[in-house]
């Protein structure tokens, strides 16, 4: 790197379902959040990406929206980028605020993300979710997808249709077809997958920013409203709103104004997967992740990584390098993702129990990373993490993410 990049503030407000609040009232409680940890003021800002998807399609705000959301709060005049890359915005956005900073066109910088995907349409909100894949062919290959186990799970497919309006997302047919052909290559089980959910209730519970602080036992979480087999209720992320933020900087800016929490960034990678093959986009990135910053999975101390369901938990820790390939339910059936195990996964509560605001979610994931890695975490703190690592996903295509970031932490 030419230069190192540091986070010297970040801040998120909890995730919940605010009907009553706009974006730009939830972006304004980010901002204010963020600018207080990092010590700085609006004058400090020399540029701003702002992350968010589904404005247009909710409220018809398509075009300028983080000038919007942002000038309603104060932050005018500079550069305003907005960013649209489905679940994985946020960090996009992060990862083009380093980049420019690293470049050195800005000395501190701010990535904010912002997102309302709750609403009493639930039929609206679900049909929103199909826009992060090709709206041309996403139907047809969750029905291929589904048709390959129809069969043998007829029973449990059957469970999952309660005549709820609206349905659940396609996504969450994706993952369940994914986590079918896991269990049948490698042996995973319906129990495993119960564990990391209930791992990460656990976590949120800590978390008083999560939009679920309640605990589950795995037998609670089995025992939840059948969604797609094997998928329960209970191991898909839920809907929700709300905001997050980071404030970035040059290590020349934070000579003049030393800052003892900051946290340096040793690596920021982006990767888009393709249209052919077998996805190897989670394998590419975090290659590329590992180079920048020289270290290897080994040294990883604490990971949030994207699990819209617990499979993609269990998925993404073997293609990290967290465990071998077909040994990520075994992993985290054993305790070994827990707080206090080798490799905290989501202590945060991942998108499964602290939410996943879409164009958030990244920015949440690093607002906890940074938190970690402070030591205030309080009763979810993680033992002494020096080294973290931040992936994020989002949308689909071909048979894997459309796109991904995947950042690195230093204490």
């Amino acid at each position: 790197m030419s230069e190192n990049v540091y986070i010297i503030g970040t801040g998120m407000l909890k995730f919940s379902r605010y009907l009553d609040r706009s974006i730009k009232s939830l972006a304004g409680e980010a901002l204010a959040t963020v600018l207080e940890d990092a010590g700085i003021s609006l004058d400090h800002i020399e540029a701003a990406w702002f992350s968010n998807s589904l404005w247009g399609m909710f409220s018809g705000q398509h075009c300028i929206r983080g000038q919007v959301a942002l000038s309603a709060n104060g932050l005018d005049k500079i550069p305003v980028i907005n960013v649209e890359n489905g679940c994985a915005g946020g960090s996009t956005a992060l990862h083009s605020a380093v980049t420019a900073v690293r470049a050195g066109l800005y000395h501190c910088a701010l990535a904010i993300g912002a997102e309302k995907v709750y609403d009493q349409d639930r039929e609206k909100v679900m049909r929103s979710f199909a826009s992060g894949a090709d709206v041309e062919v996403i139907e047809q290959l969750v029905n291929a997808l589904n048709a390959q186990k129809k069969q043998a799970h007829r029973d449990a497919e059957q469970k999952g249709q309660d005549g709820k309006k609206g349905g659940h997302s396609s996504f969450m047919d994706l993952y369940a077809a994914g986590a079918r052909m896991h269990m049948e290559k490698y042996g995973m089980t319906q129990r495993q997958l119960a564990a990391v959910a209930s791992k990460s209730h656990c976590n949120s519970a800590l978390n008083p920013l999560a939009q679920y602080t309640f605990p589950m036992t795995i037998d609670e979480v089995l025992a939840d409203r059948a969604v797609s087999f094997p998928l329960t209720r209970a191991m898909c992320a839920p809907i929700g709103d709300g905001a997050a933020a980071a404030v970035i900087c040059s290590e020349a800016f934070l000579k003049k104004r030393p800052n003892e929490r900051a946290v340096r960034i040793r690596a920021s990678v982006m990767q888009s997967g393709r249209l052919t093959g077998a996805s190897d986009i989670s394998r590419r990135t975090a290659r590329k992740a590992y180079d920048m910053a020289g270290v290897g999975p080994e040294d990883i101390n604490v990971a949030e990584i994207h699990d819209a369901t617990v499979f993609g938990e269990i998925y993404q820790a073997e293609q990290l390098g967290f465990c071998p390939e077909g040994e990520g339910g075994v992993m985290a059936e054993q305790g070994k993702t827990a707080l206090n195990g080798p490799i905290p996964l989501n202590p945060s509560g991942g998108l499964i129990s602290r939410g996943h605001p879409i164009g958030a979610s990244g920015l949440a994931q690093i607002h906890e990373l940074v938190v970690q890695l402070r030591g205030e975490a309080g009763n979810r703190q993680v033992a002494n993490p020096r080294i973290a690592l931040a992936e994020n996903g989002g949308g689909f295509i071909g048979m894997g993410e459309a796109s991904m970031a995947i950042h690195i932490l230093e204490k």
